[in-house]
């Protein structure tokens, strides 16, 4: 390593904070930013800095429509404050970066550092080398330099971690841009991703997301098609890892080998993500999706057969070039007979560079609007109907930081059960920290959430609980952080962000 590739010494009474927008690769890249900055001498910044700490980074989003507003919007709030204080750094990074490249410096000329999606471990080094020549410094890479996994991190959560096993996409959706801008699909050595979970667990983390574009196709590399189910079975095998999750699978890449591995090894969760985008064939083929209705709905049959408790949710795109009302009723077929425990709902987004935005047939504004909220009112229908079966059944929680929005208010704690469901539940008079697990019986059912409102049937403190422990008290002793906004499910916005799956476009 030269000289000037090394991480710069910096003075620790400088600050930085991380916005992040769009998918859980981008928060997980945004975990790694925060290392990188801490590891350089940077400070985390007070909640509800707004912009006042000394490093501001933005990692942004291609996905949507309204992505490049949205942050040259934050950008010219920002320049103000940049006048004020002359010492005063801006970074944006990300999907947009890479696509946009000069053009952000052109159009927010006060920014000071521009970086990919490739070289994320660049940024502290760009950052000193902007502010010695007094001039923005633009590097985007073309190809992967260091896997994210390898930089430091500095992770949001005490007891549940994001572990890369891919990055990148093989994948040519007409609809998405991301494969464009992360490149070709390049998976991780097994053996570097088991050790990574088997060092968190040490950690004290009990639950990890194993996080890819296409987490599935893992093993494309080597052409072993049932590399993800093996992956699968060998994070069953590693001692008091209690939980693990998959985000997001592509229906041609689910094969019967992961539904097995899924079913057989206790400790991965009875819950899936499997974005379907459209019920109608016709916009599936002209998404350049491969698969059809048929193929989808016979997954997740095989998925509720070999796991009957399983909680199923995807992503749909409303209002994509063509569709027409056949199309959509197709589907709003398909999400009955699916019956998804939640759906990520998306209008139709037109991005520059990809073969959707130049279809004929783009759909008119008020048309996507209101089959929008046929859609979403017929998911809330069935998401509330799922959700009372689960009244009165006796769920295993493991208690999260920050879900529960109200939960001051009525003095209530809230925790994921197994199949990921949000559920509040009556605080005990035994303490309890998040990571800790706890047995409750579901008295009521909302849209996007359950009740557990009788007294807690058990608390299990566990190591994840410790380790929270440890790092609150560490985190006392400096500044509090600033929160990343974990992607939730809940009510769909009209025009949301990317979320929820992966860049939307698995």
């Amino acid at each position: 390593m030269s000289s000037s590739d090394r991480s710069p010494a910096v003075d620790l009474t400088r600050t930085y904070e991380v916005r992040t927008y769009g998918c859980q690769m981008n928060v997980h890249d945004s975990e790694r930013l925060s290392g990188l900055l801490e590891d350089a001498g940077y400070v985390r910044a007070p909640d509800g800095s707004d912009g006042d700490a000394d490093v501001v980074v933005f990692n942004t989003c291609a996905v949507r429509e309204n992505a490049d507003n949205r942050l040259y919007g934050n950008l010219g709030r920002l320049a103000p404050m940049k006048t004020k204080r002359p010492g005063m750094q801006i970074a944006v990074g990300g999907c947009l970066a890479q696509k946009d490249r000069d053009t952000i410096v052109k159009k927010a000329p006060w920014v000071d550092v521009v970086f990919g999606t490739h070289n994320i471990g660049k940024l502290p080094v760009l950052l000193e080398r902007a502010r010695v020549q007094e001039e923005a410094q633009v590097e985007i890479a073309e190809s992967l330099e260091a896997f994210p996994s390898t930089l430091p991190t500095r992770r949001e959560s005490a007891y549940a971690a994001w572990v890369s096993i891919s990055v990148g996409c093989n994948n040519t959706c007409t609809f998405c841009i991301v494969p464009a801008l992360r490149g070709k699909e390049k998976d991780r050595r097994t053996g570097d991703i088991l050790a990574e979970i088997e060092a968190l667990v040490g950690e004290g983390v009990s639950e990890i997301t194993l996080l890819g574009q296409n987490v599935n196709a893992y093993g494309s590399d080597i052409g072993d098609r049932e590399a993800f189910s093996k992956l699968l079975r060998a994070c069953g095998k590693i001692e008091g890892l209690e939980r693990v999750r998959f985000t997001s699978p592509h229906p041609r890449d689910f094969t019967d080998d992961v539904i097995a591995a899924m079913a057989e090894t206790p400790n991965v969760m009875p819950q899936l993500h499997m974005p379907m985008q459209s019920g109608s064939d016709t916009v599936l083929k002209a998404m350049r999706r491969s698969y059809r209705q048929e193929r989808y709905l016979g997954i997740i049959d095989k998925v509720r057969a070999a796991i009957p408790h399983a909680a199923i949710t995807t992503d749909i795109i409303v209002g994509f070039p063509g569709e027409t009302e056949e199309d959509f009723d197709q589907t709003l077929h398909a999400v009955r007979e699916a019956r998804f425990a939640q759906a990520f709902t998306f209008q139709y987004s037109k991005r520059p560079g990809t073969p959707a935005a130049t279809m004929e047939g783009q759909i008119p504004k008020e048309v996507v609007q209101a089959r929008y909220e046929r859609l979403v009112a017929l998911q809330e229908e069935i998401s509330w109907d799922e959700n009372k079966k689960q009244v009165g059944r006796t769920l295993d929680l493991m208690v999260a930081e920050g879900e529960g929005r109200k939960d001051g208010a009525t003095h209530r704690l809230s925790g994921r059960a197994a199949d990921n469901r949000l559920v509040h539940f009556t605080k005990p008079d035994t303490e309890v920290r998040p990571g800790d697990v706890v047995t409750v019986e579901i008295t009521y059912a909302a849209p996007h959430h359950l009740l557990a409102e009788g007294a807690v049937l058990d608390v299990r403190r566990t190591r994840a609980g410790d380790a929270w422990d440890k790092r609150n008290a560490a985190e006392a002793v400096k500044p509090a952080g600033v929160m990343l906004g974990l992607p939730k499910i809940g009510a769909p916005e009209p025009l949301p962000v990317a979320t929820g799956s992966g860049c939307g476009c698995d």
